[in-house]
């Protein structure tokens, strides 16, 4: 049984006992921090408003519950989305003025997980530091509930799905004619989520016929939920029998987003965000970022249309904290992340989804024929599972060493970069591993230099 507390929110297997998972007596807990923390820094000028979404895992009904019961405890007013996207929530926030959000979504991580995503009043993950001030509340449980007199409302808002699907209609670089003149006809592995809910609407939006697997919202997912190849045999056999345009995946909140080649392969979740940047930029002069542990194709795409690439630490808020200091047009993460600040600064699979639609149609290519066009890379993902006495610190202390001689970054982990290749090793915020992302021009180079860090690692674990 597992509780992490990171930059991504609380996160934990749910049952077990407290302290140690995500369960009722944890999540008020938790949730009581945020709403003290809120009241704190809006210093009585806020609307003492939360939004609360949440995905459709099994749990999601309990956590709600005790989410929405205990702001309303705390004095908030809450409206709940019901069965939401992790974007939707996000821009559900800044349209009904909130102070802050709760977003109740493990995302990529298997049924057992839940998780709280904790916003600000932007709609926008909390940073670090707010985040470790949550932490501190919490420890010291330091809050303070309303009286009879003072308790919150609750309301519910369950159709926020069409005010999203018309923002990503409006954006500028959303060719929705073109799209529609395409008539393409698409394959969508929703995944058992909130996906099977909203992509229908944003398809039919688009005039874009489809097919959906897995689409009813149970939280029983048909397979691991994280949208990498080795789960998505089931929509890559579908692609194969021909008739589609191409295939889309999100993962269980929809913020990240995977393509399927007409042919059944792999369009690549990292050339998710490169196609999409390389169509930004073709319309948009500027820069872009993504994290460390995301393909180089990102900077030698932005390089091209003679852009400035950036890399931050991974997480979300660093991605947008680093976009929003060099003034990035588009940027996102290699998992399949897209963020796009004229929508707002948080990774979107609808947006993601119209763009490159959008990109398809206007360049009249098929998948296939797009990636062709772009900057070959192939990244190999491992990972090594954590045990209790594993010292990470001293663990990249001696890769550090190791390679005094190439580029090393250390601001998340220690990432080595030579000319051909590059290789990023950290702990997870969101599960209890190390993450071994190398990248070469070869997917034998990649899976090599990954190997022999993984190596280091497990000789001193």
């Amino acid at each position: 049984m597992t509780l992490i507390k990171s930059i991504s929110g609380i996160r934990g297997t749910i049952g077990g006992n407290t302290g140690d998972t995500l369960n009722p007596l944890d999540i008020v807990k938790f949730t009581s921090a945020y709403a003290t923390f809120i009241a704190r820094n809006t210093g009585g000028n806020g609307n003492r408003r939360i939004v609360v979404g949440r995905d459709a895992r099994i749990s999601g009904e309990m956590v709600r519950s005790v989410v929405c019961g205990t702001l309303l405890g705390m004095g908030f007013d809450v409206i709940d989305l019901g069965l939401a996207t992790t974007p939707t929530t996000e821009l559900a926030v800044r349209y009904h003025k909130a102070d802050g959000g709760i977003i109740i979504t493990a995302s990529h991580n298997p049924t057992q997980w839940n998780a709280l995503k904790l916003l600000n009043a932007e709609g926008e993950f909390l940073t670090a530091s707010d985040g470790a001030q949550v932490l501190a509340i919490a420890e010291s449980e330091d809050f303070v509930y309303a009286n009879v007199e003072h308790l919150g409302t609750y309301t519910t808002d369950h159709d926020f799905d069409s005010r999203h699907i018309a923002d990503v209609l409006a954006l500028r670089l959303v060719n929705v004619e073109a799209v529609k003149s395409r008539h393409f006809r698409v394959c969508v592995d929703a995944i058992n989520s909130v996906g099977g809910i909203i992509l229908p609407r944003l398809l039919e939006a688009l005039g874009v016929e489809y097919n959906i697997l897995n689409p009813e919202p149970t939280g029983r997912f048909a397979h691991n939920p994280e949208p990498l190849e080795r789960n998505l045999q089931g929509i890559m056999d579908e692609m194969r029998k021909g008739g589609y345009d191409l295939g889309i995946v999100v993962d269980p909140d929809v913020d990240r987003l995977a393509f399927i080649s007409e042919d059944g392969t792999m369009f690549g979740e990292e050339y998710t965000l490169v196609s999409v940047a390389d169509y930004i930029l073709s319309h948009t002069s500027g820069n872009t970022v993504s994290n460390l542990s995301s393909t180089r194709a990102l900077r030698d795409v932005t390089l091209r249309h003679g852009g400035e690439y950036f890399a931050s630490a991974v997480g979300e808020v660093n991605v947008t904290t680093k976009m929003k200091e060099v003034g990035a047009v588009i940027g996102g993460e290699g998992n399949g992340g897209v963020i796009y600040p004229e929508s707002h600064y948080g990774r979107d699979a609808l947006v993601g989804i119209a763009l490159f639609l959008s990109l398809l149609a206007e360049r009249d290519v098929t998948l296939t024929q797009l990636r062709a066009t772009l900057p070959t890379y192939f990244i190999a993902k491992n990972r090594i599972d954590l045990t209790p006495t594993t010292d990470i610190d001293a663990i990249l202390s001696r890769v550090k060493e190791m390679y005094t001689n190439e580029q090393v970054t250390d601001i998340d982990g220690v990432k080595i970069d030579f000319a051909d290749k590059w290789v990023h090793l950290r702990k997870s915020n969101t599960e209890p591993i190390i993450r071994v992302y190398s990248e070469a021009a070869t997917m034998e180079e990649a899976d090599a230099i990954g190997k022999e860090l993984m190596k280091v690692v497990e000789e001193m674990s």
